[in-house]
């Protein structure tokens, strides 16, 4: 019997740095989309649930980027570190 061989993939992951910044570039594309109102409502709606999915993605890389930064400021305790204000615009 043959033995079965597990497909590696041989391409690297990208870093959440690149996964952000694609993901923001999808998300703004889907936007002019849908601003532009020439799609269907199916692909509308779609095109918001994929939205949405990005958003979320993109919003989870912003929290872990914080956290970081926050890490490195006081590596001694993080615990202590204060979240970054938001700057409302």
């Amino acid at each position: 019997m043959p033995k079965s061989t597990a497909k590696t993939s041989t391409q690297p992951v990208p870093s959440p740095v690149a996964q952000f910044e694609q993901s923001l570039n999808e998300l703004e594309v889907l936007v002019t989309k849908m601003e532009a109102g020439d799609l269907s409502l199916d692909e509308s709606l779609r095109a918001f649930e994929r939205g949405i999915a990005l958003y979320r993605g993109c919003q989870t890389a912003l929290e872990q980027a914080t956290a970081r930064v926050q890490l490195l400021l006081d590596p001694e305790d993080p615990a202590s570190a204060e979240p970054f204000a938001v700057k409302e615009p």
